[in-house]
């Protein structure tokens, strides 16, 4: 099995903390996190990207809209149903679960313009950029933005490598990408 999962005991030295960490913070340790311990270097990265992005312009449901796209994206099935779980607005959930246009014209932009870093590795169409700053964001939400793409496409990546194993908490939000 490739990825074995570790915990506390059995990480690197330099990923012990992390992991207990995870472990304390969420009464186990998450499937991507006893994944990626196997690098302390790449769980140090996502963790201060984590809380980098957490200090962000952008507030806690823009980074999970965020997120979702990201995870939408890259069809990693754990950050959906983790996000998921976070999303308390069900029409907003739904929305992003299937990859269609929010019910929030705001978040919507938001959307298209992490969807536009994606696509485009950095370049954001004339219209995208129109759009962003209309529904009223500015050069710090763009860069933010940019900041959360970065360290989402790490975790999501991360997780599909690795085939994290969806924990149980997560398991009634299960996702699978519908069909285009």
């Amino acid at each position: 099995m490739r990825f074995a999962p570790l915990d506390p005991e059995t990480a690197p030295v330099a990923a012990k903390p992390l992991v207990a960490g995870s472990q304390k913070q969420f009464g186990f340790v998450p499937s991507p996190v006893a994944k990626l311990a196997r690098s302390p270097q790449a769980l140090k990265y996502l963790f201060a990207g984590f809380a980098a992005f957490e200090h962000s312009s952008l507030g806690p449901l823009e980074q999970e809209v965020l997120a979702m796209t990201v995870a939408f994206e890259n069809e990693c099935h754990y950050c959906m149903a983790l996000h998921s779980a976070r999303v308390t607005d069900e029409g907003l959930r739904a929305a992003l679960r299937a990859g269609t246009p929010l019910p929030d014209a705001k978040l919507e932009a938001l959307r298209q313009f992490v969807r536009a870093l994606l696509a485009g590795r950095g370049r954001v169409t004339t219209e995208v950029w129109a759009a962003f700053e209309g529904a009223g964001y500015g050069e710090e939400a763009a860069l933010d933005a940019l900041l959360g793409v970065g360290v989402y496409v790490l975790s999501t990546l991360g997780n599909v490598m690795t085939e994290a194993e969806l924990d149980a908490p997560f398991v009634p939000f299960r996702w699978t990408k519908p069909a285009a």
